[in-house]
């Protein structure tokens, strides 16, 4: 799987975005694990013709050492779709700056 790491975390710094992540993303789905939806503008054709596979998702696993995003654009209504797939470079680069949007607004340095 392809994935958006950020390691080394701190204990402040775990804590500081598991209450971000549950804030704005509800409590986590399962341990640590965070659906993201992806933004409109960046789905792709496909993704925006499939409105039954809507929203489409990336998801973040959190636990106390580090954070992994999981670069497949996924829905939680079918589990294979043609419309599921690797992020392109547009839907990398929005969820590198929602990632580094979350660590600036938390100050958190990594």
């Amino acid at each position: 799987m392809k994935q958006y790491v950020i390691d080394e975390l701190r204990a402040s710094d775990y804590q500081a975005l598991k209450k971000y992540l549950d804030e704005h993303y509800g409590p986590a789905a399962m341990k640590g694990i965070y659906w993201i939806p992806v933004a409109a503008e960046v789905l792709t054709v496909i993704q925006q013709e499939h409105r039954e596979c809507q929203p489409h998702y990336v998801a973040v696993d959190l636990d106390p050492h580090r954070m992994a995003c999981e670069l497949l654009v996924r829905t939680h209504n079918h589990v294979r779709c043609n419309c599921i797939g690797y992020a392109t470079e547009k839907q990398f680069s929005w969820l590198i700056a929602l990632i580094d949007n979350v660590f600036n607004q938390l100050k958190i340095i990594t």
